[in-house]
């Protein structure tokens, strides 16, 4: 494996981990925004809206891309919308009901999964460092439900959060093992516009109608059509020289990110909750640390690199 150029990295950063840190920034600000948003429109219309308009954005961007699509990227990028729509469609309904900050700490929680979705998906077996990551962040998940009489009590909107996970760390585990196979353009047209079809679907089975018009949701949902399209397709970007593992570690910093907007904005969280989210937070980043040895046996993970080592 050889050295990246010096050019190429600044701190310690290659620029895909730095276009990757800038996403995650953005990312964690968009809560704030969906959860205003579901004051005037339900979460399926929303998510439609939302990445329908991202497909759209992606579709004059990567056009002529488009006309040597083949059926295998049809499939992946299907199947990368379909995680898209599940983490996004419930992550959005649970906003309904609990603010922008609760919601980000929680959804963090997919971070600890990515290496147990490896180990069902790819035999690849945990370390006990992630294990325990994933034991600390299960107790800061309590603590940011915050305790009920009799016990700690999960609201709908946190169990709808906690369930969007898993699509979540899906997706982030598909993009690693297809971008570096498939066109980046053809991939990232169709999984925006299959989650946004997929929530415009969704809307009879969960008896959503049309929302009255509001400028607040076409601001917000084509707003985050734009910046969705600029995420999924830095993310696809990225990945195809960031591992799975490495790129997580710096998704863990969006709930960091949501939650400075969120108290910008008003938001209060209790000090039992802020001392869940730091557990959350820590976790998912003891779930993917690991002392480097370099008389290690090289185990590729999805993305094509070693789960812990910097990219080539």
């Amino acid at each position: 494996m050889t050295s990246p150029t010096p050019r190429l990295r600044w701190r310690g950063f290659s620029r895909q981990e730095l276009a990757l840190i800038a996403i995650t920034a953005v990312w964690g600000g968009t809560f704030l925004i969906v959860h205003t948003a579901m004051a005037h429109a339900g979460p399926m219309f929303f998510v439609g809206l939302r990445f329908v308009t991202a497909g759209v954005i992606s579709m004059l961007i990567f056009r002529r891309a488009l006309r040597g699509i083949r059926w295998q990227e049809i499939g992946a990028g299907a199947a990368i919308g379909t995680m898209i729509f599940g983490g996004y469609g419930l992550q959005t309904a649970g906003l309904q009901t609990i603010d922008s900050s609760t919601s980000a700490f929680i959804t963090a929680f997919y971070v600890p999964l990515v290496p147990l979705l490896q180990w069902i998906v790819f035999r690849t077996v945990p370390r006990a460092l992630t294990l325990v990551g994933i034991g600390l962040a299960f107790v800061g998940l309590l603590l940011v439900a915050g305790p009920a009489e009799g016990g700690f009590h999960l609201g709908a909107g946190e169990v709808l959060t906690l369930v969007s996970t898993l699509p979540i760390a899906g997706e982030i585990i598909l993009i690693s093992l297809f971008s570096s196979r498939f066109d980046l353009g053809r991939l990232t047209v169709v999984q925006l516009t299959t989650a946004g079809l997929l929530g415009f679907a969704a809307m009879p089975v969960v008896g959503e109608t049309v929302p009255e018009f509001s400028w607040i949701w076409l601001i917000a949902g084509v707003g985050m059509g734009a910046a969705s399209c600029v995420i999924q397709l830095t993310m696809t970007w990225a990945q195809r020289s960031v591992s799975a593992s490495r790129a997580t570690i710096i998704y863990t910093g969006e709930p960091v990110w949501a939650g400075v907007v969120g108290r910008i904005a008003g938001e209060r969280i209790a000090p039992l909750a802020i001392l869940g989210a730091a557990l959350i937070v820590a976790g998912t980043l003891l779930s993917e640390l690991q002392p480097r040895r370099r008389d290690r046996a090289a185990r590729p993970g999805p993305g094509g690199t070693e789960p812990g080592d910097p990219p080539a």
